[in-house]
């Protein structure tokens, strides 16, 4: 199968972003999980369409807050894909190019916590699928979803938003959606980038994240 120029150097940049930071994202110490995020910060996520910008309270969701640190800081979410948009909803990423790496953080759930923090336009959050799931899985709000801060029919909590988008909500909204939601959580989970590279090729992600204390 003829594989393309194009196909080949975002191939090898997904290499290049996940081996960064990746003895602790393979091996996390009991110490790196119980790390304490600082009681505020900025993370900016350096994307293919743009800087996307976020102001993070870690009173609004502790637990949640130390784990999306710890992540930022050892550059998790370098190389992910933006896998689902869902226009007039939600941007979401978080599931690792490398599949070795997705192992260890796939099930890794963190206890759920109340909503401080209502999940309108802009601000950010983990994704989860049932309770004390929330792990590494991340969505920013393209508009206020406020059914998002209660607990459904099925009783499954809400989604406590601990952060804001405050420069770059244009670049959030530029995100290439014409996937939607196609991509396979599964596939993604067990193959990495290199699934979504081959079948949705125009998926834009994020290049690196910079954390401002």
């Amino acid at each position: 199968m003829k594989i393309s120029l194009k196909f080949l150097i975002v191939l090898i940049s997904g290499i290049i972003f996940n081996c960064s930071g990746s003895t602790k994202l393979l091996n996390p110490s009991d110490e790196d999980l119980g790390m304490k995020a600082p009681e505020k910060f900025t993370v900016v996520f350096v994307t293919t369409k743009g800087d996307i910008k976020i102001d993070v309270k870690r009173e609004y969701s502790p637990l949640g807050v130390d784990r999306f640190y710890f992540l930022a800081k050892n550059h998790y979410y370098d190389g992910n894909r933006f896998f689902r948009v869902v226009p007039d909803f939600v941007v979401q990423w978080g599931i690792n190019g490398n599949p070795e790496i997705n192992k260890v953080w796939e099930n890794a759930g963190i206890e759920d916590e109340p909503v401080k923090l209502s999940n309108k336009k802009g601000t950010m959050a983990f994704a989860r699928g049932g309770p004390d799931t929330r792990s590494n899985q991340l969505f920013i709000n393209l508009k206020d979803n406020l059914r998002l801060d209660t607990t459904n029919f099925m009783g499954v909590k809400g989604f406590p938003a601990f952060g804001k988008v405050v420069d770059g909500m244009n670049v959030v909204e530029s995100i290439y959606s014409g996937y939607r939601e196609l991509p396979n959580q599964d596939s993604i989970q067990i193959k990495g980038n290199e699934y979504l590279m081959r079948n949705f090729p125009e998926l834009d992600y994020i290049i690196t994240t910079k954390i401002i204390e």
